[in-house]
Formats: C-alpha cells, sequence, structure tokens
C-alpha cells in the first residue's frame, strides 16, 4: 500500500494514528506497548507522562531524561531508516514534526506499524496541544491533560514574568557553522519563539527559518548576545572561539564578550520543559537586576 507524504500527515493529524487496515485500526484501541519515538520532544512528553518504560527506541535528539540515552537507538530523526525500526518490533512510531523522510514513513505504515505524526508547533501556545496528541496516540489522555495544563500554566508565568523586563537585548542565535558562515535561528524557528517569549529581539528576523547570514548581515545586526547550544559551542571550540570570529568580533556581543550555551533540547526542543527554557534563555540575555525584578 503506498501512501503519500500529504494522506500520512493529514490523516495523523485528524485521528492520532496511521493503520494500514481496518484490523489495524481496531488493535490501536489497545494503547502501544512499544513506542519507538523520533523526536526528542516526544521522547520527553512520553517519560513526562510516566510511561518511559513504554519505549521500545529512540532517535539521537532524545538525550533527556537521562534513561532514553540507554535505549535503542533509531539514528536522527530527520533520516529514519525503516528496516532499523522495524527490527524493534514497534506498535506505534510517534513522529515529531519533521521526522522523515515521508518514503520511511510510508513504509513503517505499509508494514502494518501504527504511525503518529505530531504537527508542527509554530507557537510556544501550541506545546499543551502537543502533548494532548501524544496523550491521545499512546493512550494516555487524562495524563496528557493534566501535563498540558502545567505545562500551558507554567509557560504563561514565564513569558509573563519576561515581558516585565522592558529592555530587550539583540538576540543572535547560531545553531552551527557551515563552510564558513554560521547557520541562525530566523523568523519562525524554533530559537526565534524562544527568543521573543525571553523578552529579546531576534536581530535574525529578516530571514526565515534556519538560514547562513553573512559576514556584513551579522555586523550589521549588532547583537548584543549570541547563543549556541552546548554541544555546538563545544564543536566549534568553545564560545570564546566563536565571540572571536572576525564577523562576531565586530559585534557589541563580540566586543563585550557575551555569549550563553543552553542544552539544545531545552531551548529548542518546544517539549514539556518548554518554560523552563524560556526562563534559561531569559537569564542567559538579561542583567542580573532586571531579572530579579521580573521574579526571574
Amino acid at each position: 500500500m503506498k501512501l503519500t507524504a500529504t494522506f500520512v500527515l493529514a490523516f495523523t493529524i485528524s485521528l492520532g494514528l496511521l493503520s494500514t487496515s481496518p484490523a489495524d485500526a481496531e488493535e490501536t484501541k489497545t494503547p502501544p506497548q512499544r513506542i519507538v519515538a523520533a523526536g526528542g520532544d516526544m521522547t520527553e512528553i512520553v517519560f513526562a507522562l510516566g510511561l518511559g518504560d513504554r519505549l521500545a527506541g529512540v532517535d539521537s535528539t532524545s538525550v533527556w531524561p537521562a534513561e532514553a540515552k540507554d535505549l535503542p537507538q533509531i539514528g536522527y530523526f530527520r533520516r529514519i531508516a525503516p528496516e532499523g525500526v522495524l527490527t524493534l518490533t514497534p506498535d506505534l512510531v510517534l513522529a515529531g514534526a519533521g521526522a522523515g523522510p515521508d518514503s520511511a514513513l510510508e513504509i513503517l505504515a505499509s508494514s502494518g506499524v501504527a504511525v503518529a505524526i505530531a504537527p508542527r508547533t509554530g507557537a510556544l501556545a501550541d506545546v499543551p496541544a502537543k502533548i494532548r496528541f501524544v496523550g491521545e496516540a499512546i493512550g494516555a489522555p487524562q495524563e496528557a491533560e493534566a501535563l498540558a495544563a502545567r505545562v500551558g500554566a507554567e509557560l504563561v508565568s514565564a513569558t509573563e514574568a519576561a515581558a516585565r523586563i522592558s529592555d530587550k537585548p539583540r538576540v543572535l542565535f547560531i545553531l552551527s557553522i557551515r563552510d564558513g558562515a554560521p547557520i541562525v535561528g530566523g523568523r519562525g524557528s524554533s530559537a526565534d519563539l524562544m527568543i521573543e517569549a525571553a523578552g529579546g529581539d531576534n536581530v535574525a528576523g529578516s530571514v526565515e527559518g534556519w538560514k547562513p547570514m553573512s559576514r556584513e548581515a551579522i555586523i550589521a545586526a549588532a547583537p548584543d548576545v549570541i547563543v549556541m547550544t552546548t554541544a555546538h559551542s563545544d564543536r566549534l571550540g568553545g564560545l570564546e572561539e566563536v565571540l572571536s570570529r572576525p564577523d562576531i568580533a565586530l559585534t557589541p556581543a563580540g566586543r563585550n564578550g557575551r555569549g550563553a550555551r543552553i542544552d539544545a533540547m531545552l531551548i529548542l526542543g518546544l517539549g514539556p520543559r518548554v518554560a523552563e527554557g524560556v526562563k534559561a534563555l531569559a537569564r542567559a540575555i538579561h542583567p542580573s537586576d532586571a531579572l530579579a525584578a521580573a521574579g526571574l
């Protein structure tokens, strides 16, 4: 059975599960017991629901909580190899938005494995809906409702506190450096959403998504703070090395040595720790007196 990517996405968002036959659909009434999570946010939600023991495998972005690192790996969630997933005999593949390739998901579905693809998180306010989606997919809707309510309340509290800080530092989030050019979090990226929520001004708002930014554009953007993930910062020799680059050194961030490293899934995962991520970013970009006044 050949399933188009559009059909897979539409079906999974509307019903929560993708089955390949009426018999399979009937079987999904029993909560899945062997779940493969393709996406660190999916893994975090399953653990937060207290059902981590049902995970039969996870992808390489699933690094939190610590127990996730001990589970069988399926590789990067955007480059799923269906053969490897099938060796784990899952009864559900729980895929984060962007998981793929589409052909791999089609193969898994046509092999009789239920596939649930989470809808894209276009705003931080969508995180509770993502949690509810996972809860429905794995048969824990009540637990998911309670978790979604808690996460939603925590997120409102964190963003309202950050909004009390009037000064908005100019922030540049650098994901990595490719062919000498920084790949930055532009408009609509998860980094953009988090910077806004933390009370910052994303200086890469002129580009959309994750794109390279030229030396001239970085200098003109004049960021006050450079933010990176801990892992990518380490790969590039540390923040000091990044801040000393010719393009960064000429910015206020470079001149003042202002940079911050934050765990990737905490700041970009948009999972159940999203409020914690907003607070961590706010603490990285704002002065301590402003944080204290805002209750952060």
